[in-house]
């Protein structure tokens, strides 16, 4: 072969590689263009997680009417935080009381974030922030400098900070942000009291570690809401248990659920504020036949008394539409002015959400 055909023949290889290259980033855009934040955030999380904490801080923003970026006064963001909890929409966060100092000397916070996941599992805790494309990372990376934690030796590396330096750094600020991982080309930054759960966490996101498994079908119901509590099954059968209850409130919810049918353990659950803040429960289980007959059992004890909670459910919120989808039951929840739903429900006893 001569010289001329060789390099027609590489050039051609080239090309290949190109093209096949191009559809693999073409089929990657194709199918993550209608899924929502909240599923990709779920996608980026670490596998090991057990209880998800999601908050649309742009969301959140929009619909509390207000404005805000990196560069907004201070004032800004204490009244944002304000506004959130007086709606109930910020009880999902990990960065309430650490929003100021972190939007002042760290130059990101709720103000300016798209979005927050915080991970939970028996192994650590992690917060991811989603930032917007035209973040200013060299302020980021010179704030945090400053502020006396040390740069990693790479570029995805973890900047560490601990304890006695968030003591020095002073204010309120949680533990979460003891060290940091910035990963510019997914515009993220994680966060954990952990370090070398941080690592692992860093892994998951960047797609070199494990995934969340088991709770796709209840993220997908919860749609794009503006915070929501995701938990496995295992994890919310023990948080929102009855058995958190006293002896004669168990005795009450025991009685209460025989007379209201069978009711089966599901597989995963989530409670999500939805835009115009009403709520969204959905529970996954193990069968189309399970999700149908919990519609008919779990809507008796959404309507009916609270005990452990205190009143009735009624007291709390307005049950709408119970129905089951394939292996998922959904609930929508309209809250009564002035209650807060998810800040009361999405730790137990509950109910209506027990195994």
């Amino acid at each position: 072969m001569n010289t001329q055909r060789l390099r027609q023949v590489g050039v051609l290889a080239i090309v290949a590689a190109l093209v096949a290259g191009l559809a693999v980033v073409g089929l990657r855009w194709w199918s993550d263009r209608d899924r929502t934040d909240l599923q990709r955030a779920m996608d980026l999380a670490p596998g090991d997680g057990e209880r998800f904490s999601w908050t649309d801080w742009d969301a959140v923003r929009d619909e509390l009417g207000m404005d805000l970026d990196a560069d907004s006064p201070s004032e800004s963001v204490t009244d944002l935080m304000d506004a959130a909890y007086s709606a109930d929409l910020s009880s999902t966060s990990a960065l309430p009381e650490s929003a100021q100092v972190l939007h002042v000397q760290f130059g990101f916070s709720p103000a300016s974030a798209d979005w927050e996941l915080f991970s939970q599992s028996a192994a650590g805790a992690v917060v991811m922030l989603h930032l917007p494309e035209d973040t200013d990372w060299e302020r980021i990376r010179s704030r945090i400098t400053n502020l006396g934690f040390t740069e990693p030796g790479e570029a995805d590396g973890i900047w560490d900070g601990g304890s006695d330096l968030l003591g020095a750094i002073g204010g309120s600020i949680t533990p979460e942000v003891s060290y940091i991982a910035l990963d510019e080309e997914e515009s993220l930054v994680l966060t954990s009291d952990n370090r070398g759960y941080l690592v692992e966490a860093l892994a998951d996101a960047t797609g070199d570690g494990s995934t969340v498994e088991g709770l796709s079908e209840v993220v997908d119901a919860s749609g794009s809401p503006l915070s929501a509590a995701i938990y496995t099954g295992a994890q919310a059968c023990g948080a929102l248990a009855m058995g958190q209850a006293d002896p004669d409130d168990q005795a009450q919810g025991e009685q209460l659920a025989r007379e209201a049918g069978e009711v089966n353990p599901y597989t995963a659950f989530a409670m999500s504020v939805q835009p115009g803040l009403d709520l969204r429960v959905a529970l996954s289980f193990e069968n189309d036949e399970q999700a149908r007959t919990n519609a008919d059992s779990r809507a008796i004890l959404a309507a009916g008394p609270a005990p452990g909670q205190g009143g009735d459910f009624a007291d709390r919120f307005t049950l709408g539409r119970v129905e089951a989808d394939g292996r998922v039951l959904t609930m929508a929840l309209e809250p009564v002015e002035g209650s807060y739903v998810i800040s009361d429900l999405s730790n137990g006893p509950v109910l209506f959400a027990t195994c």
